[in-house]
């Protein structure tokens, strides 16, 4: 499951550098795939590929806002969010919407880092 920030958000930026996987982002700033992993084209749902370099639309213009592809519950770094554990108003929460397992956190940790399992 991915961690959204809600909208009572005070922007206070405390969650940004604690995120593994460099997944969050200023309200209103673009983001693309490669930033804080080791990706460099990333396939679509459509089944498009993208660069990994092209700046993807804000997800959010007013509030801190998490990349749900990019989010792995900090899974295989900490033991809990960091971004929650940092954040003064309880905002980042479980997304409800995207419910992944711990396997299915590692495995995408996997593929955003491109760890090849030995």
């Amino acid at each position: 499951m991915a961690i959204i920030i809600t909208d009572e958000c005070i922007n206070c930026a405390a969650c940004e550098p604690e995120c593994p996987n460099t997944a969050i982002y200023e309200g209103g700033r673009e983001w693309n795939w490669a930033g804080g992993t080791k990706l460099e084209s990333v396939e679509l749902e459509d089944g498009s590929t993208v660069d990994a370099k092209v700046a993807q639309a804000p997800v959010s213009n007013e509030f801190y806002y998490i990349v749900a592809g990019k989010c792995t519950e900090c899974t295989g770094f900490h033991e809990e969010p960091q971004c929650a554990a940092v954040c003064p108003v309880d905002c980042c929460v479980p997304d409800p919407d995207m419910v992944e397992t711990k396997e299915e956190l590692l495995a995408k940790k996997a593929w955003l880092h491109q760890e090849v399992e030995a």
